[in-house]
Order: C-alpha cells, then sequence, then structure tokens
C-alpha cells in the first residue's frame, strides 16, 4: 500500500507521522539528556531538570504544553528551555519527511530508526562532546536486521561493509596522523565511528558526499557559534555529521547527480 494512492490516505499518514515524530523527538531529547548526564533512560518517570518534580500527562504533550505553560515549569515557574519544542518541531518535520520520501515500506522503518539515532547522538554530542556508542550499535544492528527484508544483493551487501570499513578506518588513520602533527585531537573516535556506520547506509558516494557536506555545515555551526558569543569554545561534529547524513539519506540521489552533472559525468 502506498501512501500516494488517494489524498486522504495520504493526508492522514502525514498528520500520524508529525505526531509520532513529535512525540519520539520529546523522547529522543529526554533520552539524550539522561545519557549525557549518566542517567537510564529507561527507568524512571520524566521530570523537572530544575526542581525534579515528577511531571504529568498535561506535562508532557509535545510543543503544546511548552505553549500553554508559557515555557515554564508548572510547578517550580522555572523557564523550559526552547530546546523542547524545537526539538519535537525537528523531529515532526523529519519523520514526514522520511516518509514522503520511502513511502509505507520496510525501508521507511529502517531509515527512520537511523534519523532517530542521528537526532539523539546528535543531541548528547551538543551536551556532553561524545557519540554514545549505544546509538551507534543500535542503528548498525538495524541497516542488519533489515537485510532479509529489503533483499539487497550480495555485492550491494559488500559494498556498503567496505564503504564503512573504508571511511571508518580512512578517518581513524588520518584521525591519528594529525594527532601527532597537532599535537591535539583532531577528530574524536565518536565521529569516526559514526562514519563508518553512515557508510553502510550511504554506500561510497553517499558517504563522500555527506562527508563534504557535514565539513560546510560544521563551518556554518562555528561561525554561528562564534556569533552567539561562544568564540573559541570546542565545536561538536556529530550534530554536522548527522544532519549531513540525514540531508544525503532523503535527497542526496538528486544532489549527487547534479553536482556529477555539473562535472560533465
Amino acid at each position: 500500500m502506498s501512501i500516494w494512492m488517494n489524498r486522504g490516505l495520504l493526508l492522514y499518514c502525514g498528520a500520524v507521522a508529525v505526531i509520532l515524530g513529535a512525540v519520539f523527538g520529546s523522547f529522543l531529547n529526554c533520552a539524550a539528556w539522561r545519557i549525557a548526564h549518566g542517567e537510564s533512560f529507561l527507568r524512571g518517570h520524566s521530570r523537572c531538570p530544575s526542581c525534579g518534580h515528577e511531571l504529568g500527562a498535561r506535562d508532557l504533550v509535545p510543543v503544546l504544553s511548552w505553549v500553554f505553560q508559557r515555557g515554564r515549569c508548572r510547578y517550580c515557574g522555572v523557564k523550559i528551555s526552547v530546546r523542547y519544542p524545537l526539538t519535537e518541531l525537528a523531529f515532526a518535520l523529519l519523520t514526514l519527511l522520511c516518509l514522503l520520501r520511502f513511502d509505507l515500506s520496510v525501508l521507511c522503518l529502517r531509515n527512520w530508526i537511523f534519523l532517530c539515532c542521528l537526532f539523539c547522538l546528535s543531541l548528547v554530542d551538543l551536551d556532553s562532546y561524545t557519540i554514545p556508542d549505544g546509538s551507534l550499535l543500535i542503528a548498525a544492528g538495524v541497516w542488519l536486521a533489515a537485510l532479509p527484508f529489503l533483499k539487497p544483493t550480495w555485492g550491494e551487501i559488500l559494498r556498503a561493509v567496505l564503504a564503512g570499513l573504508a571511511f571508518g578506518g580512512g578517518l581513524l588513520l588520518l584521525s591519528l596522523v594529525m594527532d601527532k602533527v597537532l599535537k591535539r585531537e583532531s577528530l574524536g573516535g565518536g565521529d569516526v565511528k559514526l562514519f563508518a556506520v553512515v557508510g553502510l547506509y550511504l554506500g561510497f558516494v553517499g558517504t563522500l558526499f555527506c562527508m563534504m557536506l557535514s565539513c560546510v555545515l560544521g563551518l556554518i555551526f562555528a561561525a554561528a557559534r562564534n556569533r552567539g558569543g561562544e568564540k573559541g569554545k570546542a565545536i561538536p561534529f556529530g550534530p554536522a555529521i548527522s544532519l549531513a547524513a540525514a540531508l544525503t539519506l532523503l535527497y542526496g540521489d538528486g544532489a549527487i547527480q547534479w553536482y556529477l552533472s555539473l562535472l560533465g559525468l
């Protein structure tokens, strides 16, 4: 069944995708905060990070709770970061785009879970400058688990695995060399492992495009951070890689063909 069969089905599935995305955006934001602070996201109820009060159902409605409570905790009155509704809206949009791009399919589910992992690890990296191995293991495990359903050829599987090994191993070697030259860490181990997992999903050409795009996005993020009064502060690279990977996953085919056409290829 395809969402493009009729307009009613498209609107219904799109609305479900937006609601589901907002709910999972809230969950991923909570999970990222707990991971960054060394807590388990699998146990315990949601609570206010300021007063510690356990949150009720009316406090946990994505976006709307923040709007109706005017961006403040209902119990202690402390201002709640705008990050909460923004992450919920962002992942709602990302979920909708994933559905529109891949339709109702196993590929859509696989890629959506990959986007969940990218989203969560980006938020963790922003808070703690670390990329959790758990997100990478889930993404790699889902890629492997989806193979029997997607039924790629052995050649396609081999090329994906080689892409992961090539980019992960190549960047690891490059980072070791640059560490010695610069006398400091040039690229974190989490970033290297992230590119290895990205290679599984995007292949050689897609991951190369993702790498170039992530460098551009990283420079934009750094410039924005400097203008925001955080000049000289370390810049987490995970969010730039993740955004580049998400854009390549959703729209990379067209962008790569356009870029190759400019080169006359």
